[in-house]
């Protein structure tokens, strides 16, 4: 056994993952016994990669397209006999089997889908909708089972759950409970599958036979991606691929997994050779998002509650824990931008939802000017390309900003430089204050060592410093008839690294309060690569881009080292993984934890943000990881709330959330981490 596999931290499980997975297995038309084996080879396969819930296609067992072949005795017998041997071979594999069937009861023939686990039939759902017009006739061989609800289905002699009203739930493994609809159903303008997400399955499934027409894909995708987020769960879609009759259609054998809206994964199309899909469904993100979404309940109630009338068929899943890696794509950097198709207008829209609400602001309250202080960092960078942007819309000229750049005891002179070059760039009214003096005088009315020349540099040295600055910029505002711009940004205000009340918490109107320090990076470089100003200010953003992120506070040790923000507080690529997953799914640290790990752990491994540059993709293990999601829990939870409760308004940019009290994230000042801290010192390996 591999170290990793003794402790219950590296086991998807633990953490509520159930890995889910598609199959398009090899069948030929109407030849049950190869259908058989077909699908037993798929779910061989499954097993092996660690799969526990595996989804087939449409009446696979006997094939879809097989017309009136369906009314026959002969086949339907076949059918119901290599079922028994399916369920028999199934006692030893893991994976809950999904499988299609044409099956008899009292008369009538169904559309089903048939759930097996540990070599037994859990239970049969019938189609509700069987389609009959263009190019399909179901309603010649099938009756619909809309109405059946609380029956029974006699199956090679063992009587079994049969209906719409079943979800199927594992007795060990909370949140493995799922509900299937067929083909068609999801087509519907009143998909069954919505009543059993709201009767607590956390995974659809879709047995589909689906054959393909140009554009269809995109409207599976449409329509799965549509039921994950309406329904808020994931959905698995599995349609019939090569094998199929192809007399007067064809069949692209197309599968997907979708978990709140996102793709996790999607098959090859038209693959000759049989095919898995594999993802791992969270599913203690779909239960936080349904219990912070108010309107999943509502809904729910509003159907007439169906979790107090939805039969639930229990199973043991029986899984052995281990490790078996995470098959699932974990954004690094989930409030970038990541889509190749929709860069630019992800990027665009960022930027002008910042624009457009300063804009309104200005419009409101018709300052004289706008005052803005000017570091030569990235967040005063963007705060001032955003101010730039709004004025050139308003048709106001740029020397309507007055930036001010003031430089203090670690002010270096690549960031002054940096500044003035930014400043003369957008052509603002630009002036430099030393606050030195100014700062020496106070650190000497209070009675600061450092005013008797010792070198103290502690918080209320650094604190003088960037209450003076917000301290001028009001009087400074108030003397030209403007008003501040913010430029702190939501990873600053996560952590708390501001300065309260008269520092750079405070501003008449924080732009940045909405966009964390990892979307800064990407938009300033997104406005160079799209030309938003001119060259000479592209070159200025790229400079200010290669600067080494410092509050600039404390002067630069004997070797030239200078404050490091990210060496005190944690890598901002880290700090704002965890905010995305803390405040957007109500995450608990070590589920956090665990999917930084799977994310950051080998710079090699997954996807990157689109042109993002080689030598800043870094990598940590889990003992780093650990070390910082520690710092962060104890400063966002017990430290920093008092600075977001008293925030000036601000947009919010991302659907990751802000942290304003008036918007998405409301919680005491006085709080205690202690139990997100014991979480994280219960669950991970020392």
């Amino acid at each position: 056994m591999a170290k990793s596999d003794t402790h219950p931290f590296y086991d998807l499980h633990t953490h509520g993952f159930v890995r889910v997975a598609t199959a398009t297995p090899r069948v030929r038309t109407a030849d049950i016994a190869y259908n058989a084996e077909g699908i037993l080879e798929q779910a061989r396969k499954a097993h092996e990669r660690g799969v526990d819930l595996l989804l087939y296609p449409e009446l696979c067992l006997s094939s879809y397209a097989i017309d009136d072949l369906h009314l026959q005795t002969a086949l339907l017998e076949t059918v119901e006999r290599h079922l028994a041997d399916i369920v028999e071979a199934s006692r030893d594999l893991a994976p809950v089997l999904v499988i299609g069937a044409p099956l008899r009861r009292n008369g009538r023939i169904y559309n089903c889908a048939v759930a097996i686990a540990r070599g037994k039939l859990l239970g049969v759902v019938p189609k509700s909708y069987l389609p009959n017009y263009r190019e399909f006739y179901e309603k010649r061989w099938f009756s619909h089972g809309r109405e059946c609800v609380g029956l029974e289905i006699e199956v090679n002699g063992d009587t079994v759950p049969f209906g719409t009203d079943l979800v199927f739930d594992a007795d060990d493994l909370p949140g493995f409970t799922f509900g299937i609809e067929i083909c068609e159903d999801f087509w519907s303008p009143n998909p069954p599958g919505t009543l059993a997400a709201l009767a607590g399955a956390t995974v659809l499934l879709n047995l589909s036979a689906s054959n393909i027409t140009i554009g269809k894909s995109d409207e599976r995708h449409m329509l799965t991606r549509a039921s994950s987020s309406r329904s808020v769960c994931a959905y698995a879609y599995s349609a019939s691929g090569h094998g199929e009759s192809t007399t007067d259609l064809a069949w692209d054998g197309q599968g997907m997994i979708y978990e709140l809206g996102d793709l996790l994964v999607e098959s090859v199309r038209f693959d000759h050779a049989p095919e898995l899909c594999v993802a791992d469904v969270d599913t203690k993100r779909i239960l936080a998002e349904r219990m912070r979404m108010q309107t999943w309940g509502d809904a729910a109630d509003a159907a007439g509650r169906p979790e107090d009338w939805y039969r639930r068929v229990t199973f043991s899943h029986g899984h052995a824990p281990k490790d078996i890696g995470l098959e699932r794509p974990i954004r690094r950097f989930p409030f970038v931008p990541n889509r190749q198709e929709k860069l630019d207008e992800d990027c665009y829209e960022a930027f002008n939802i910042q624009v457009d609400a300063l804009m309104r602001r200005i419009e409101a309250t018709r300052p004289k000017c706008l005052t803005i202080g000017i570091s030569g960092g990235l967040d005063s960078t963007h705060a001032l390309l955003v101010a730039a942007k709004a004025m050139d819309r308003l048709g106001r000229p740029r020397s309507d900003i007055r930036g001010y750049t003031m430089p203090g005891f670690a002010t270096s002179e690549g960031t002054k430089s940096n500044a003035w070059k930014l400043m003369k760039a957008f052509g603002i009214t630009a002036e430099e204050i030393d606050i030195k003096p100014t700062a020496t005088l106070m650190l000497e009315n209070i009675g600061h060592a450092f005013a008797d020349g010792e070198p103290v540099y502690d918080v209320t040295f650094e604190n003088v410093q960037a209450g003076l600055r917000t301290d001028y910029l009001f009087r400074l505002a108030g003397q030209h008839g403007g008003w501040v711009i913010g430029t702190g940004d939501l990873s600053e205000l996560a952590l708390g690294w501001c300065t309260y009340g008269v520092g750079d918490q405070m501003s008449h109107y924080g732009v940045n309060a909405g966009v964390p320090k990892t979307l800064i990076q990407y938009l300033i470089r997104w406005t160079t690569t799209t030309h938003q100003f001119d060259v000479g200010v592209d070159e200025v953003l790229l400079a200010i881009l290669d600067t080494e992120i410092s509050p600039e506070l404390v002067p630069a040790g004997e070797d030239g080292s200078i404050q490091s923000t990210q060496s005190i507080i944690g890598p901002y690529e880290l700090n704002d993984f965890f905010l995305h997953h803390v405040i957007r799914w109500g995450q608990s640290p070590s589920h956090v934890a665990f999917l930084a790990w799977h994310a950051w752990k080998d710079a090699e491994a997954g996807q990157w943000p689109i042109d993002f540059p080689e030598d800043a993709k870094n990598e940590y293990d889990l003992a780093t990881i650990a070390k910082w999601l520690e710092n962060f829990v104890k400063r966002f939870f017990g430290f920093s709330q008092f600075k977001r409760s008293a925030l000036p308004n601000g947009p919010k940019v991302s659907a990751g959330g802000a942290l304003s009290p008036r918007g998405d994230w409301r919680a005491p000042s006085d709080a205690v981490a202690d139990l997100w801290l014991e979480d994280l010192r219960r669950n991970l390996p020392d």
